[in-house]
């Protein structure tokens, strides 16, 4: 309790002493002023006027002034923190074990792992030949690499079955259209391909000589084809597979575990349809699975002459089928594990002699395994209230030991080998958290907050012990809510700069996510989507009624549908919140779902709505946060945004934020923060994001100490 106290009281001096004295120089500061430009969207016999649609042109030199215009009000109204800030980035960065190393993991002869070199902002990755104790061999060295470039990112790799070739994928500038360049294992030379639309994705077949990978469409930047690519003998790719249904959204390749059969993967937002092909003839032609159908989805792995199949056919939480490797329609389909109402078949893994399942229950992962030849099974058990545990590398399936990782609000990332037959488990590694970090100096609760449907909505919470439920802590508040995913109770060494300093910090499990399974998710899309911020303003609430926080020292987050989320509540309950941070907030919702030529539109359609139709535009248009911004008072805002985001346009941001300093009608701040070097992920680097986080950080502690 004393220590804690000393901590709080130390936090408020450094604030204090940072906040005193520039408050009237930040109030002579006039924010930039967007120019205002009439167009009318007119839809449905409805019209809407749009003053900054203008900003729709990132080549336009105006618009680039203007976001440069911003980045400097906002240097300028958080000049004060300038020391705070660059002591929050020393704390951040002094917690990384910068020579930290992975655990290493076998496959096709070789041990894998990635390192960090003192200083560096890139993994290198490595192997070594049959042996920890063998010589190390760099198959990527990532610092070198990257260079003399703003921003670089890898975003998968693949070794030749023949152990000499590795293929990789390049983005250098944040939009996620990668390269594909070739290495050779033997010589270390890199060689260039003229393949610039990559999605990401690239497969080796077994011939040692043939690629497989993802292209996107320039425009939309839809994932739409798979092509093939003999290194040796093809002058240009070779398409082999093309999306002509828009609403499919991702088309990807991979392999099954036991490299047995290539697999494309073609799919929208509630079916899919796969088609695979033996992988020891790349040239043969793919046969589809089983034939897409509305509203089914299924995934398949290969295990010794048959194929087990996850789907959501008449099983809302998923079941297990299984059928063998020639009649795969789904009449042939024979059920394994059947549906639950209360548990979530989420992901599988097969080996050998075991299959081990990833369930979701009460909003809690948990692990059973299946003994494949006694047909025995358990789960591993995990003690705390909240945590996460998922499947890590397995790539061998002649083995009885699972990889696995468990974390939680106060347990680092720990990655285990666990028995199956024995249940005895194998301490690997826990990340590091360099300084004084002692979990027992921290305490996560779990809640099932009421929402005002009487649905019990989840809510994790974790603070620094020996905090008073007073009201008065400052609390942030973090929720997605969107594309059924799952908001995981994890550990972020990050947050030990809020906890040390007083905050609470709590995840939102609310609708739309898959916490409580498929049907959570349902409850919060399309003509169901006030759910989810229902339950954010319920949750918020819940706080406030405890006793944990009050609005004057409460904080809102969410990135990118996220952004949307804490966006519509701005609008619908700004008095709830001391201030709010948007991460490349998705808020301008109906003219980008109107607009088919914006990336990625038509594919959402399963997931907000088709606007064409005028149910779906006028329940958008009640809660999009761009069309909704009114004459009120607005809590502090920070939005943030990436000129080359190809998930959210960076003009969403921008109009917003120009929009709600026109109509705001208290003294409180509105900054936004465009990354002109990255995209929707944010800075590439694993310091130089952390420069961005301090930013963050210290507009919340500026806040909590007004």
């Amino acid at each position: 309790m004393q220590k804690t106290n000393f901590i709080l009281i130390i936090s408020a001096v450094m604030i204090l002493s940072q906040s005193c004295g520039p408050e009237a120089e930040r109030s002579s500061v006039e924010p930039p002023e967007a120019r205002k430009e009439e167009k009318k969207l007119v839809m449905h016999g409805d019209t809407r006027i749009d003053y900054y649609y203008y900003m729709n042109q990132r080549d336009n030199p105006e618009v680039i002034d203007y976001l440069n215009a911003e980045n400097k009000y906002l240097e300028q109204m958080l000049s004060h923190t300038e020391d705070m800030q660059e002591e929050l980035f020393n704390e951040l960065k002094g917690r990384i074990k910068q020579d930290d190393e992975s655990v290493p993991y076998f496959e096709n002869g070789y041990y894998y792992y990635h390192r960090y070199e003192e200083g560096g902002e890139y993994p290198i990755f490595c192997r070594k030949k049959g042996s920890l104790d063998a010589e190390e061999e760099i198959i990527l060295n990532i610092p070198k690499m990257a260079e003399g470039f703003e921003y670089y990112n890898i975003a998968s790799f693949d070794v030749s079955p023949g152990n000499n070739l590795l293929a990789f994928t390049v983005d250098t500038l944040g939009r996620r259209q990668y390269q594909i360049k070739i290495k050779d294992l033997k010589t270390g030379e890199i060689s260039d391909t003229d393949i610039k639309l990559c999605g990401g994705r690239i497969v080796w077949a077994n011939d040692n000589k043939t690629l497989f990978y993802n292209a996107i469409h320039p425009e939309t930047l839809r994932y739409e084809s798979i092509y093939r690519y003999n290194i040796h003998s093809d002058k240009d790719p070779e398409r082999v597979y093309y999306e002509e249904d828009e609403t499919f959204y991702h088309v990807s390749i991979s392999k099954t575990k036991d490299d047995n059969y290539l697999v494309i993967s073609s799919n929208s937002t509630l079916s899919n349809e796969i088609h695979i092909l033996d992988a020891n003839d790349p040239y043969g032609d793919f046969r589809v699975f089983h034939p897409r159908e509305n509203d089914l989805r299924y995934s398949i792995w290969h295990d010794n002459g048959k194929f087990l199949i996850l789907t959501n056919w008449n099983a809302t939480n998923f079941r297990l089928m299984e059928t063998d490797a020639y009649n795969t329609s789904k009449n042939n389909w024979k059920e394994v594990i059947s549906h639950r109402d209360d548990v979530l078949l989420e992901n599988i893994d097969v080996f050998d002699e075991h299959l081990v399942i990833n369930e979701r229950e009460r909003g809690l992962r948990n692990i059973r395994i299946i003994n494949k030849i006694t047909k025995s099974e358990h789960h591993i058990d995990f003690e705390e209230e909240a945590y996460n545990v998922y499947l890590s590398t397995n790539p061998n399936m002649d083995t009885n030991i699972l990889r696995y990782v468990y974390t939680s609000m106060t347990t680092p990332n720990t990655v285990y080998d666990y028995n199956m037959d024995t249940k005895e488990q194998e301490f690997l590694k826990q990340d590091e958290v360099l300084g004084d970090f002692d979990p027992d100096n921290y305490e996560t609760r779990r809640y099932y907050v009421k929402a005002r449907d009487n649905t019990e909505v989840p809510v994790t919470i974790v603070y620094r012990k020996g905090i008073e439920k007073d009201g008065n802590n400052p609390t942030k508040i973090y929720g997605y809510g969107s594309y059924g995913s799952s908001l995981n109770p994890r550990f972020n060494r990050n947050y030990l700069s809020l906890l040390d300093r007083g905050f609470i910090v709590a995840f939102a499990h609310i609708r739309g996510g898959q916490d409580l399974g498929r049907q959570w998710y349902e409850d919060g899309k399309l003509l169901n989507k006030k759910n989810t911020f229902y339950d954010f303003i319920d949750c918020a609430e819940f706080l406030i009624e405890n006793n944990y926080t009050s609005p004057e020292k409460l904080y809102a987050k969410g990135g990118s549908a996220g952004g949307l989320l804490v966006g519509a509540v701005a609008n619908m309950r700004p008095e709830l919140f001391h201030g709010i941070i948007a991460g490349v907030p998705f808020v301008d919702v109906v003219t980008t779902m109107l607009d088919e030529s914006i990336p990625l539109t038509t594919a959402e359609y399963d997931e907000w709505g088709n606007p064409n139709k005028k149910e779906y535009y006028d329940y958008m248009l009640s809660y999009s946060p761009y069309d909704n911004v009114t004459e009120q008072e607005y809590p502090n805002m920070l939005v943030t945004s990436g000129l080359h985001d190809s998930q959210v346009q960076y003009w969403e941001p921008t109009k917003w934020v120009a929009k709600l300093r026109d109509h705001n009608t208290s003294d409180n701040v509105i900054l936004l923060y465009t990354n002109m070097k990255a995209g929707h992920g944010g800075a590439s680097g694993r310091f130089e994001r952390l420069r961005e986080i301090a930013m963050e950080y210290a507009f919340l502690l500026d806040l909590a100490l007004e």
